[in-house]
């Protein structure tokens, strides 16, 4: 897209804006002609807030799919803050990469401007690094979160853009470990490489020397940013940091970095890079580019790329199609709600644990045990049995303890699970990435690991045969199990009696 693109796609958002053709159910006075497109979204929860207004995840009801409402009250804002939103708009809605935020559409509801964007359900790479809790990530993984904000950052510079707010917290994260560097509401867009910025905007932790200096800067402020990115992944630390912003200013200046990378747990050319991006004088920094040719992505980069598109496609939503009248958002408050009952109870009872970001999207049940996968693919399970039986296994927590009340599977963390499947007494699981996890009774070889780790299996193992014959589907009977592959086949274990 040429400047003059950008600015006439710029011009036709702002007219957008004042036009205010888009409402919502919230608005009372709001009315439907036939010919506008209808689209209903449930709420689920607020995720945040950010600069210009809160964050909150809804559920798409036409397709399922969880997406991300930035809500802004345009009426409390200056005119150079609706500038910048509406910036934001316009950067999104001409960037489209695996590695970036996916806008979708904008609707108004009188004075409030609703953004539909992409939702990332593994939270961001500042949650990600506190998580940790002091162990470093392992090399392999620094290298996977390098290649993919490289891309995105790569990217965005051969589109003129120039994010001016790369950060921990603005690299956004599913559970199938897919970053996607997101909030544009600083960016700029530059007519060439060569053009320089002069405000002096950005997260003082991540401020170039330039920007700390009052200089004209370019996209290799982003580069340096992304350098404390790479250092914060490798040492778990700011690369920077001061009890006040002049002190933190006088460090990025004089390059005085909080400690150094550990030699002995990282290859040479990784520290090198880091460093690098790093210098004092920008035209030092290598691109984005020259960065993605380094000898230790170049030599795997087909296989990350590859890794990228998979992952993408299991999460992805399609932009809405161009229709003839603006798209309506219409907020509604159906809601799903989960009932159970047996083990002694003949009427269904409601469980309350299932709302908000825990709704349900699949449930399965066993001989006594329940499992229910939520919106946010998230896999819970429980017990109803008789006297505190113990469990063997089934509902996946590490232990025999039979829950009365639905339970999060933790050793799942970090998984989006699509489906469970339940037999007797034991759980099927199959995640995004097409991997089978099985736990529960092994007593009839269900658990499909040739009885290798004992009769009781308590947390979730996955199958390794199924590795590398990706997994469209699971069901379970009472004592065995069938799985359908993407490529067709179909595979059965477990205790044949009766011809099953």
């Amino acid at each position: 897209m040429s400047l003059e693109d950008y600015e006439r796609h710029f011009d036709s958002l702002n007219s957008d804006l004042g036009s205010g053709s888009v409402v919502s159910e919230r608005s009372a006075s709001g009315t439907f002609s036939g010919e506008e497109e209808k689209l209903h979204y449930i709420p689920i929860r607020i995720l945040g807030k950010g600069a210009f207004g809160e964050a909150t995840l809804y559920r798409r009801t036409e397709d399922n799919s969880l997406v991300v409402w930035k809500e802004v009250e345009l009426n409390s804002l200056s005119e150079k803050t609706r500038r910048d939103v509406m910036n934001e708009i316009s950067i999104l809605s001409m960037l489209e990469h695996n590695n970036i935020i996916a806008y979708f559409n904008h609707f108004m509801d009188k004075n409030t401007l609703l953004i539909e964007m992409e939702y990332c359900n593994g939270g961001n790479l500042n949650d990600k690094i506190i998580q940790q809790r002091g162990k470093l990530f392992s090399e392999e993984i620094v290298i996977w979160y390098l290649y993919q904000i490289a891309s995105a950052v790569a990217y965005i510079h051969k589109a003129g853009v120039i994010h001016r707010d790369i950060k921990t917290l603005n690299i956004f994260l599913t559970k199938t470990n897919l970053m996607k560097l997101g909030d544009y509401g600083l960016a700029k867009k530059l007519d060439s490489e060569f053009s320089m910025a002069e405000t002096c905007v950005g997260t003082p932790y991540y401020m170039s020397p330039e920007l700390c200096q009052g200089s004209k800067y370019n996209f290799k402020s982003d580069i340096w940013a992304m350098g404390c990115v790479l250092f914060e992944v490798l040492t778990l630390r700011k690369t920077f940091d001061a009890t006040n912003p002049l002190n933190l200013c006088v460090k990025i200046v004089q390059g005085n970095w909080t400690m150094d990378v550990d030699t002995d747990i990282y290859a040479s050319g990784l520290i090198k890079l880091v460093y690098e991006c790093l210098n004092q004088d920008p035209a030092k920094r290598p691109t984005a580019d020259e960065i993605l040719d380094q000898p230790f992505i170049s030599c795997c980069r087909r296989e990350l790329e590859e890794r990228v598109v998979m992952l993408n496609s299991a999460m992805k939503k399609s932009k809405l199609s161009t229709v003839s009248e603006t798209p309506v958002a219409v907020v509604t408050t159906r809601s799903r709600e989960v009932y159970y009952w047996g083990g002694g109870k003949f009427t269904p009872q409601k469980l309350d644990s299932f709302k908000a970001g825990s709704s349900a999207q699949h449930v399965c049940a066993g001989e006594n045990h329940f499992a229910v996968v939520s919106v946010e693919k998230e896999l819970y399970t429980w017990a109803n049995v008789q006297g505190g039986a113990k469990m063997v296994g089934q509902l996946g927590h590490g232990d025999q303890a039979s829950y009365r009340q639905p339970k999060r599977v933790e050793k799942l963390q970090g998984k989006a699970i699509r489906q469970v499947a339940c037999g007797a007494d034991f759980t099927a699981c199959l995640t995004d990435e097409d991997q089978l996890y099985m736990f529960g009774s092994d007593y009839y070889g269900c658990i499909g690991v040739e009885g290798k780790m004992g009769m009781e299996i308590l947390e979730p193992v996955l199958l390794e045969f199924f590795e590398e014959r990706h997994v469209r589907q699971v069901s379970c009977g009472d004592n065995h199990v069938v799985v359908l592959t993407q490529s067709g086949g179909i595979y059965s274990w477990g205790c044949g009696e009766y011809g099953t």
